[in-house]
């Protein structure tokens, strides 16, 4: 598999939904271990939400695809804020998680910082999600134990399945 690395378009929307609901939410994401589906039901995205991620200024959707078929393997959401950028959605398929294409998408995000003359990357994780977290802090992001609320009662981002749901800010210096 030779793995290629673009910049999402319109044409990417459908695909790209398929990707993230399938490994954030449901039976399929339980194949991997980033599922939210113990914790959310509903939608992780909709056609909408990318495409406006898409179109937004400074804002892109790296994808990451199998050169050979064309597959969707892979997604991150960055966009430049000041001098930071925010990461978000980061989506490897349930099947391939656990093989090195979520550092892969970490390590472009990084370069696309540095392009844009960024010195922070700063994301938000569901607290509850340690493992997760954990993971991001093993390729060098810190807790700044600072909270975010969760969007209860916005099914865009999902129908909770429990109380107490917030964010944690994670960032890294580059």
């Amino acid at each position: 598999m030779h793995i290629e690395f673009t910049q999402a378009d319109s044409s990417h929307v459908e695909d790209l939904v398929e990707l993230v609901n399938s490994a954030y939410r449901g039976d399929s994401s339980k194949q991997g271990w980033t599922t939210e589906a113990d914790l959310l039901d509903g939608q992780r995205v909709d056609a909408k939400g990318i495409q406006a991620l898409i179109d937004k200024e400074e804002s892109v959707i790296l994808v990451a695809e199998d050169d050979d078929t064309g597959d969707l393997l892979g997604c991150v959401h960055v966009e430049k804020q000041g001098s930071k950028m925010y990461l978000g959605m980061l989506t490897v398929a349930p099947e391939l998680q656990s093989k090195g294409l979520g550092k892969l998408l970490l390590n472009e995000s990084e370069a696309l910082a540095q392009f844009w003359d960024c010195n922070t990357i700063f994301m938000t994780v569901i607290s509850v999600r340690t493992e997760l977290i954990k993971w991001y802090e093993k390729h060098g992001f810190r807790n700044t134990k600072e909270t975010k609320p969760f969007p209860y009662g916005d099914e865009r981002f999902g129908i909770p399945k429990v109380e107490g749901l917030q964010f944690t800010v994670l960032e890294k210096k580059v």
